[in-house]
């Protein structure tokens, strides 16, 4: 299963032919996809200044996902994440930190464009 990080899913909805083009293949080997409730709330937040088709489009986007639930062992591991960013100098928006802190509790690989996912130890991260 692939975490689809904001990026991926915004750029899906722009129509960018390297999601498209990725999507397809996970379709064709019928991947089940999900969505961290950090990405969601970040496409949601662009398609609402957008609003009309795009805000429907974003929405039936998000719900056709599966959704990966924020819990206590979610926030633990994300205090853990930043304290070692922090340690290393290389924090992390609050955002990302709990995108990547979900996808990693939850044993996902995240779908992203955004690189800087790599600094998280132990997140498999895969870009288009």
């Amino acid at each position: 299963m692939a975490s689809l990080d904001s990026t991926f899913l915004i750029d899906l909805l722009r129509g960018v032919p390297a999601a498209v083009v990725r999507l397809e293949q996970l379709e064709k080997h019928r991947e089940p996809r999900c969505v961290t409730p950090p990405a969601a709330t970040e496409v949601m937040v662009g398609a609402h200044g957008f609003g009309g088709s795009s805000l429907r489009a974003a929405e039936d986007l998000v719900q056709s996902l599966q959704w990966l639930e924020f819990d206590w062992e979610s926030c633990r591991l994300a205090g853990r994440i930043e304290a070692d960013l922090i340690a290393r100098g290389e924090p992390m928006s609050a955002s990302d930190l709990f995108i990547a802190a979900v996808s990693l509790r939850h044993g996902q690989r995240l779908l992203t464009r955004d690189r800087g996912f790599a600094r998280v130890p132990g997140l498999k991260v895969e870009t288009y």
